[in-house]
């Protein structure tokens, strides 16, 4: 059996022009920009697009307006995680009516739930969730971890089909991918960008990186050469992680989308507004990112 999604898939950022407003002509040129980079899927409504900041009515927008530019050229990921039962399946319902290919779906944040909790949470969703579903763990930010146990309870579902893990712990995603031997049409995807070739060389099928909104090609090359097995992949692994040096300025979570907001900015490709409580990056943060990927050749 084939897996659905593979290759290199963009958690794109949310472009702003204020506060609850869409920047719709930002949104058109990053799309435009990650898909002339030869990317495999788009996942919105992530970590890197702020989902929890951002109202039902922009999540929404946002999701209409990127299934519209995309033109079905690629699938389209739906994150739809909230700590309302209820909106997620409302905003699942939206995602597949406006023509969403799946949902992505993390554990509720907030009120920490256990294994057993967590798994009958999934089994009431599964009966309402219209699309399929990929599983996305990210513990740091939501207190809990789809362990190991219950992704083996959750793989009966035919339309769970597979999980974005953004844990950093390769040992965890060795064992997600020995799940795949009972569902060899899972896509096990790893988020911290800079682990993608090894995530690959253990049997990953790709990724869900931050930094191909700013430079798709470069993580479109990095997976092909590491499927191929070139040696190639080492020089452009390294290239990927030069870029990290981004994320180190800043503090907190939020680094990691301020660093990508401004460096798009800087390209011109959208605002860099940030979803409250955030902010942008002020000038020296943001003369620091300059000066980064000139010297890589971004800008």
């Amino acid at each position: 059996m084939k897996v659905r999604y593979s290759g290199v898939i963009p958690p794109l950022v949310t472009p702003m022009l204020a506060r609850d407003q869409l920047d719709y002509a930002g949104l058109e040129r990053l799309i435009e920009h990650v898909l002339a980079g030869g990317v495999h899927g788009l996942f919105v409504l992530g970590t890197t697009g702020e989902a929890p900041s951002l109202s039902y009515a922009l999540r929404r927008e946002m999701i209409s307006e990127t299934i519209r530019v995309v033109a079905s050229r690629v699938p389209v990921l739906v994150g739809i995680t909230d700590t309302a039962f209820i909106e997620t399946v409302r905003l699942a319902k939206h995602a597949a009516n406006c023509g969403a290919d799946a949902l992505v779906l993390s554990t509720p944040y907030y009120f920490p739930a256990g294994q057993t909790e967590l798994r009958f949470y999934v089994d009431e969703l599964m009966a309402q969730l219209p699309l399929p579903v990929m599983l996305y763990n990210i513990p740091s930010l939501t207190k809990v971890s789809f362990e190991i146990e219950s992704l083996e309870y959750l793989c009966r579902y035919d339309r769970i089909v597979g999980v974005k893990d953004s844990s950093g712990d390769l040992d965890y995603f060795s064992r997600v991918l020995e799940i795949k031997r009972r569902r060899p049409d899972w896509s096990v995807m790893i988020g911290p960008e800079a682990l993608l070739a090894e995530a690959l060389r253990r049997g990953g099928d790709g990724g869900v990186a931050g930094g191909a909104n700013l430079c798709p090609h470069w993580f479109v090359e990095l997976f092909r050469a590491v499927r191929a097995g070139e040696d190639g992949w080492i020089t452009l692994q390294e290239r990927v992680e030069r870029l990290q040096a981004i994320y180190d300025i800043g503090k907190y979570a939020s680094r990691f989308i301020k660093g990508t907001k401004c460096g798009l900015s800087l390209m011109e490709i959208c605002d860099d507004f940030m979803a409250d409580p955030f902010h942008r990056f002020r000038p020296d943060d943001r003369a620091r990112v300059s000066t980064i990927l000139r010297e890589l050749g971004v800008i």
